[in-house]
């Protein structure tokens, strides 16, 4: 896979569990959560991960995140997936859309795409 660079805001989610990314522009929802800035970040390898397949507690923090988010973030989040071809293709070989990304995460160059799909 080619490797691509994406702008974003990392909000860091207590409890040893994954670092999510919002959108842009969305607040933190404690001091745990205190977002970074990162200018660019190599993203290596793409997954796609359904939500109902996430253990229990971190389904829950993905639900409080996006519980959190603006539609317009939300909106900001799913336009750039679009704008990235390897984005956009990895969802497509699911079967999915941006529409049904909730949530991000990158770790390691690996961007993770939270979908909900019922």
């Amino acid at each position: 896979m080619r490797i691509f660079k994406a702008s974003v805001i990392v909000a860091a989610v207590s409890l040893g569990t994954p670092a999510f990314v919002q959108a842009q522009g969305a607040p933190p929802q404690s001091e745990a959560q205190k977002p970074s800035a990162q200018s660019s970040t190599v993203i290596r390898s793409i997954q796609v991960v359904d939500v109902r397949d996430l253990q229990p507690t971190v389904r829950s923090k993905v639900d409080e995140i996006v519980a959190h988010t603006s539609e317009e973030d939300m909106q900001s989040l799913r336009n750039s997936i679009d704008a990235t071809p390897e984005a956009a293709s990895a969802l497509k070989a699911k079967g999915l859309r941006s529409a049904q990304v909730v949530a991000i995460n990158i770790a390691d160059g690996v961007l993770t795409l939270f979908a909900k799909t019922a």
